[in-house]
């Protein structure tokens, strides 16, 4: 929606800003260019925030009622988060839970972004982020008293703070 904002922004925005530096008066011209400035910025701004990779779990109710097919197509949000020397990723699990999830992971400063998906979507996601490094790993998932987990296996520093990449919100560390 940010998105849509932001072009109809320029396309509405430019071209008058384009037409008051041509014709304006001074104090138009300098809005002319604050105008543009800003807009440029936006889109600046805007391709530096983490893009969500895919469709998030439904939330209602009535959702959650309906059958869902043997290993559904799902992005579960991970509840809770580990590092150590691997990253370990548990969620409530679905009573349709798939025996692998793909896990795309991208260091974003010091945040380790992560997307987390199961079933058929999993290897559909977009592959490019830009210039930023990512990875992604497709491993077993381990269901066991109702909750769901996997290890994914980190080479280098452990200094990360584990974020849902969809939310940009901190994933606490499970309770001891």
């Amino acid at each position: 929606m940010l998105a849509l904002s932001l072009g109809m922004a320029w396309l509405l925005l430019a071209p008058l800003s384009l037409w008051l530096l041509l014709r304006g008066t001074t104090t138009e011209r300098a809005g002319a260019i604050l105008t543009l400035a800003l807009l440029e910025a936006g889109t600046i701004a805007m391709n530096t925030l983490p893009q969500p990779a895919g469709p998030l779990r439904p939330a209602t109710a009535a959702a959650r009622a309906l059958p869902a097919p043997p290993c559904a197509d799902l992005a579960p949000a991970p509840e809770s988060a580990r590092i150590g020397e691997e990253l370990v990723l548990s969620w409530k699990a679905d009573p349709h839970e798939c025996g692998t999830a793909e896990v795309v992971l991208r260091a974003h400063g010091d945040r380790l972004l992560i997307w987390l998906y199961e079933g058929r979507r999993a290897g559909r996601h977009r592959t490019a982020f830009g210039w930023r490094q990512q990875d992604v790993h497709t491993l077993p998932v381990r269901v066991g008293d109702g909750r769901a987990s996997l290890r994914v296996p980190l080479p280098g520093k452990a200094g990360f703070i584990p974020t849902d990449g969809r939310t940009g919100r901190r994933i606490p560390e499970p309770a001891p």
